[in-house]
């Protein structure tokens, strides 16, 4: 079997070793190599054609970011990026991925207690990351200023006095590659679109940080969801890292629900979990979406959605980083269309024009 060669990019020795230990344990992965900084490891890269590079943030010469950048323009390859657990830390990962960076790994505060969780996650993802259909991004999208009108079509609005008025929400699912397609996805929606609630893997110490990037960049209200908030139109709420994110009834409104009950599919939050949610209590108003990821989280909540009526779509092939989630959601025939990723948020806006009843 051919294994999966690596070259690991970082200023420390220790993060150097301990990188190289843990993915050489692995029988389908070869460590091809070892660079402090980003120009040795440009040498390193035409001389052992790695399938896959991991890259710290903060190096000497040259930042992480920068050689990234120059990387994907001349040699597009699956990154994995190595990150601080940081405010700072997460801002500069959320850039990796815009510029092309597959995933990211963040590097444990007390790696005694954390060794074969943090072993185990460095040597998944980069399996994944090999996998991966590397998407390179300008950086620039399709970014809605907020003062910027949209172009609502009709779609009904709801204040945050108000009862349920339109009766639809749009639940969203993603992991590998998702944090930015979900910025295609809610870059180009309207202010005035139904409540959006979205499940991306991703750890707490950088869901606030996604949300606040999304809101920046979106015409629709982004936040980290808080137990207990009203879903409101022209809203998104993003489940914060370790915590599943539902929707409830209470009286005339749809609020979001927090939990901290046990991981589903190995994750919290879980997609199967929100989906779940919608389908008990929306029904067939409810509209799903699932994008890029590695694994099966979302099917078997999709398939619930869609088997009491409400639409279902998932990202095609072609467009996914990984198409593990809507591949599944595909096979368990959870699907009523599969889309390439520019194609959805039209296709979300269309069916929320239609009468209330379609969705």
């Amino acid at each position: 079997m051919k294994k999966i060669k690596v070259l690991i990019v970082d200023d420390s020795p220790l993060q150097r070793r301990l990188l190289a230990e843990i993915l050489s344990g692995d029988p389908s992965i070869e460590v091809v190599g070892e660079a402090s900084e980003p120009l040795a490891a440009r040498e390193l890269i035409k001389r052992s054609n790695p399938d896959v590079l991991t890259l710290d943030v903060k190096m000497p010469k040259m930042d992480g970011l920068s050689f990234l950048k120059n990387l994907m323009r001349l040699r597009p390859m699956p990154v994995v990026m190595v990150s601080a657990l940081t405010e700072e830390g997460a801002e500069v990962t959320l850039q990796a991925l815009e510029l092309g960076a597959v995933d990211f790994i963040s590097k444990p505060k007390d790696i005694q207690h954390t060794f074969e969780d943090y072993a185990g996650q460095i040597i998944s993802k980069v399996k994944v990351a090999s996998q991966a259909r590397v998407q390179v991004h300008s950086g620039r999208g399709a970014h809605v200023l907020k003062d910027q009108a949209s172009a609502s079509g009709g779609l009904q609005r709801l204040s945050a006095e108000g009862g349920i008025k339109t009766t639809r929400l749009i639940a969203i699912g993603a992991s590998t590659g998702g944090t930015e397609a979900i910025k295609e996805v809610l870059t180009r929606l309207p202010a005035s679109c139904p409540g959006i609630l979205i499940t991306q893997h991703i750890p707490h110490a950088f869901s606030k940080s996604f949300a606040a990037r999304m809101n920046g960049l979106s015409a629709i209200t982004v936040s980290e969801a808080e137990d207990g908030a009203p879903i409101l139109p022209g809203h998104a709420y993003i489940a914060p890292g370790n915590r599943h994110l539902l929707v409830v009834r209470d009286g005339a409104r749809y609020r979001c629900k927090l939990s901290g009950a046990p991981p589903v599919n190995r994750h919290r939050p879980s997609v199967d979990v929100l989906f779940r949610s919608v389908m008990q209590h929306l029904g067939r108003r409810g509209l799903g979406v699932i994008l890029t990821g590695m694994g099966a989280d979302g099917a078997k909540g999709m398939k619930a959605m869609h088997e009491v009526g409400a639409y279902t779509i998932a990202q095609d092939e072609q467009s996914s980083v990984i198409w593990g989630m809507p591949g599944e959601a595909v096979k368990a025939q959870a699907v009523d269309c599969v889309l390439p990723l520019t194609k959805i948020p039209a296709k979300i806006l269309a069916l929320c024009q239609q009468d209330p009843g379609v969705c």
